[in-house]
């Protein structure tokens, strides 16, 4: 199974699929994860390219996969600390509560995220 080259790529992939979870990314939702983008990619000179680019490949994904693939993706990328993970899941949050309201699938989202943060702790433990 292929996963991201970095952490921050694999974290922007979070980001695009808790936006996408309610089938709909509101305008709120891409200033976000703009303004998230310039500390996740300092570098990154043009970060709507970069959020744009991340975008076409979610489009791309098999959906049916998603679930394997975070929780694979997570223990490829096992030199992420625990609060770097938890960090992940309060800027989804922020992210899905920033059109003003929650879906169900969006909380489903968020759920999924967090049993596999907590799965990646206990692991380790």
């Amino acid at each position: 199974m292929k996963v991201h080259d970095s952490f921050s790529d694999f974290v922007l992939f979070l980001y695009v699929y808790v936006a996408l979870s309610d089938g709909y990314l509101h305008p709120n939702e891409e200033i976000i994860i703009l303004e998230k983008l310039t500390k996740l990619f300092p570098q990154e000179g043009n970060p709507k390219k970069k959020f744009d680019d991340a975008l076409a490949a979610y489009n791309k994904f098999d959906l049916s996969t998603l679930d394997e693939f975070i929780q694979y993706s997570f223990k490829h990328l096992n030199q992420v600390k625990f609060a770097q993970r938890y960090k992940i899941y309060t800027d989804m949050y922020d992210i899905i509560h920033s059109d003003g309201k929650v879906d169900q699938a969006e909380n489903q989202a968020l759920d999924t995220l967090k049993k596999i943060i907590d799965l990646g702790a206990s692991e380790r433990a």
